[in-house]
């Protein structure tokens, strides 16, 4: 094989090896879909699961003094109301949570009609996003139809002044596979050069993981 055959294969491995590489994210993964700044359609989300320490709201009709305002949901899961004592309420939707507070209070009136409203939110931790790393305010924060990477950003203050934005990974469960995957993310990109490219739609129990700059 000649000199010049031998370059050729070289120069079209190494760009071929390149191209691969620009296929992946800048964190080391795949890179997901750019998601736009405003949605053009909103949609809602999965529906939402109490969490521990969200804050309810539950009303039985005709009989307000069966119900609680502002009532926490405590670390272990459940909620104390007039004749209903250790409910468990994480895991369930208010639908779920009101059913089993009237089946409850049927024992001591006659049909009686329940609502629950959840009033402040933290959700599950399989519904939370959390930012870890090299960020200005790192935090476990509730997710919300619609949320895209640029609003966890900002909402944990963005990244330090030694993150390296651009090796950011994602971190995504597929309950339906069994397995993680992870994805690359260019948040200097997106933060500091306005790459619209770089925001990414989030889903419930995404991890953002952010390194620091090794200089």
């Amino acid at each position: 094989m000649s000199y010049i055959r031998i370059s050729k294969v070289l120069a079209t491995s190494v760009v071929s090896t390149l191209a691969l590489a620009g296929c992946a994210g800048a964190g080391g993964g795949p890179e997901l879909p750019p998601a736009a700044f405003v949605a053009a359609q909103e949609g809602p989300s999965q529906e939402y699961v109490i969490g521990p320490l969200d804050k309810l709201s539950i009303h039985v009709w005709r009989n307000p003094e069966l119900g609680a305002e502002a009532i926490q949901v405590r670390p272990d899961g459940r909620i104390t109301i007039p004749l209903v004592t250790d409910m468990p309420a994480v895991g369930k939707t208010p639908a779920m949570l009101q059913e089993d507070i009237r089946l409850q209070l049927s024992q001591f009136i006659e049909q009686p009609i329940v609502s629950v409203i959840v009033t402040e939110f933290a959700g599950t931790f399989s519904q939370q996003v959390r930012v870890i790393g090299a960020t200005a305010q790192p935090a476990s924060i509730p997710y919300r139809a619609n949320m895209t990477v640029l609003d966890a950003m900002i909402a944990v203050g963005g990244l330090s002044e030694f993150a390296a934005g651009n090796r950011a990974k994602l971190i995504r469960f597929d309950p339906r596979a069994g397995r993680q995957t992870e994805y690359g993310l260019r948040l200097s990109d997106l933060l500091k050069r306005g790459d619209s490219r770089a925001n990414v739609m989030l889903r419930p129990g995404d991890v953002i993981i952010i390194p620091e700059s090794n200089f």
